[in-house]
C-alpha cells in the first residue's frame, strides 16, 4: 500500500486507449468509443473478484457511502452507528443524507465493539456501520446479528481493508453493502475513485441511478432516459475507471507483497514482552496494509511513534492525536461547524450524544502505533526497519 507505488505498463496502457476514443465520461457516446467501456469492466472484474452479484463505481470512497446508505433508504432523521475511530468521510456521508451518526467505542480489533453497538441500537438506528480500519475486519459474525435481530442494514466500509476476508468471504461482501475507496493512498488506487458491492439487486439499481442525477439507464439515448427518483452526481470518470481496472488485476500481487513485509515486521516484535498485536477476528484475514500494536502505555506509544519517525520508520501513526481519524479531534463535528443550516434533528441527536465518555476506545487507541506497510519496499529497507522497530521498542519497554 499505496498502489501509486506500482504504476507501470499495464496502467498506461488502459489510459491510452481511453484517450484515443476521446471519450471521458462513462456514459453515452457509444460511437466513439471503439468499443471501450472501462467503468463497466472495472464493475465486473470488481464483482468477480469480491464474489458478489452487482458492483458500482462512483467519484470517491465518500461517494460509495453516501450512495449505499442513499440506496438502503437512510434519511433525515435516521442513526446510523459508526466507531470512534475512521476517517471523517464516514460521518461526513451520514451527514449528507440529513442522518445521524452515532458515535460507538471500538475494541482491540481497532473497530466496532458488539457490546457497545447493541447498546447504542434505538428506535431511530437504521444501520450499522463497521470500518475495517488499517486492513483489518470487525467482529462481523456478532455485528451481522444484531443486525439480523434488530432489522437494521449492515454496511461494511472496507476502504483501507481491500483484499482481506472474513470467513471466506472477500471484506464487503459479508454485510448488505460494501464500500471501498480507490483514492490516491489506498491499496489499489484510480487516482480518485470508490466502489460499492452487493447481492441486493434493488440496492444495486438504486445505487445505479442515484449516482447518476436519478438517471434510469434503461435504452441507448441518454436524453431519453427517465428520473424515477432524484439523484446526484457521483460518477466516475472514465480515466480514473482505466486506472483502476489496471490496478484491480494486480491486486492479489499486491496482497502478497504487503504479507511478505507485514510479517518481516511482525516476527520480531512478538518476541519483546509488552507488546501486544491488534486482534483479528477468527475467521479473518486482514489485507496487511498496515502493522497494528499495543505499547503498555499512552506515553510508551506517544514516545515509540516519535521516535519509530525520527530513526526513518516513515508513515508511523499515533492515532490518537491524529486530526482526521479519532473523536476527540472532531470539534468540527460535535459542534456541528456547518456552512449551512443543520435540521434540528441533527442537531438534537448530536446533543443526545455530547456527554458520552469513550474511555474504552481511549484505552485502546491511547496504546496504538500503526506502521503503514509500503509495497516498494526492498528487501534491504524490510531488513532495516524491523531492526528499528525491535530495537527501538525494546528500549522504550526497558525503561518502563
Amino acid at each position: 500500500m499505496p498502489g501509486f507505488e506500482m504504476f507501470g505498463a499495464l496502467e498506461r496502457a488502459e489510459v491510452q486507449e481511453v484517450l484515443d476514443s476521446g471519450v471521458l465520461m462513462r456514459y453515452g457516446f457509444d460511437g466513439m468509443r471503439k468499443g471501450h467501456w472501462k467503468t463497466r469492466e472495472l464493475e465486473q472484474a470488481l464483482a468477480s473478484r469480491m464474489q458478489t452479484t452487482y458492483a458500482h463505481t462512483v467519484s470517491s470512497g465518500t461517494a460509495a457511502l453516501t450512495v449505499a446508505m442513499a440506496s438502503a433508504g437512510i434519511g433525515a432523521g435516521d442513526e446510523v452507528i459508526i466507531p470512534t475511530f475512521t476517517f471523517v468521510a464516514s460521518f461526513e456521508a451520514v451527514l449528507s443524507l440529513g442522518a445521524i451518526p452515532v458515535l460507538v467505542d471500538i475494541d482491540d480489533t481497532l473497530t466496532l465493539a458488539p457490546a457497545a453497538v447493541e447498546k447504542a441500537i434505538s428506535d431511530k438506528t437504521k444501520a450499522v456501520m463497521p470500518v475495517h480500519m488499517c486492513g483489518s475486519m470487525a467482529d462481523l459474525r456478532a455485528l451481522k446479528a444484531l443486525c439480523d435481530t434488530n432489522g437494521l442494514v449492515l454496511i461494511e466500509d472496507a476502504c483501507q481493508a481491500i483484499g482481506g476476508s472474513f470467513e471466506g468471504k472477500p471484506l464487503g461482501s459479508y454485510g448488505d453493502i460494501g464500500c471501498f475507496s480507490f483514492d490516491f493512498v489506498k491499496t489499489i488506487t484510480c487516482g480518485e475513485g470508490g466502489g460499492l458491492i452487493t447481492n441486493n439487486k434493488d440496492f444495486y439499481t438504486c445505487a445505479d441511478h442515484y449516482s447518476d442525477h436519478g438517471h434510469d439507464h434503461i435504452g441507448n439515448d441518454r436524453g431519453a432516459e427517465t428520473h424515477p427518483f432524484l439523484g446526484y452526481n457521483y460518477r466516475i470518470s472514465e480515466l480514473h475507471a482505466a486506472v483502476g481496472l489496471a490496478q484491480i488485476k494486480r491486486l492479489d500481487d499486491f496482497l502478497k507483497i504487503q504479507q511478505k513485509h507485514y510479517n518481516r515486521l511482525a516476527a520480531p516484535l512478538e518476541k519483546l514482552e509488552g507488546i501486544s498485536m491488534r486482534r483479528v477476528p477468527e475467521g479473518g484475514v486482514q489485507n496487511y496494509s498496515f502493522l497494528n500494536f499495543f505499547l503498555p502505555t499512552e506515553n510508551q506509544a506517544r514516545k515509540a511513534q516519535k521516535e519509530l519517525v525520527a530513526a526513518g520508520v516513515d508513515a508511523c501513526f499515533y492515532w490518537f492525536d491524529n486530526n482526521w481519524h479519532y473523536h476527540t479531534k472532531w470539534e468540527h463535528l460535535k459542534g456541528l461547524h456547518s456552512l449551512g443550516r443543520v435540521s434540528d434533528l441533527v442537531k438534537e441527536g448530536m446533543q443526545k450524544q455530547s456527554e458520552h465518555s469513550f474511555a474504552a476506545s481511549d484505552q485502546w487507541m491511547g496504546r496504538t502505533v500503526s506502521c503503514l506497510i509500503k509495497l516498494s519496499w526492498t528487501e534491504e529497507e524490510v531488513s532495516q526497519r524491523a531492526a528499528i522497530l525491535h530495537r527501538i521498542l525494546g528500549e522504550i519497554l526497558k525503561e518502563a
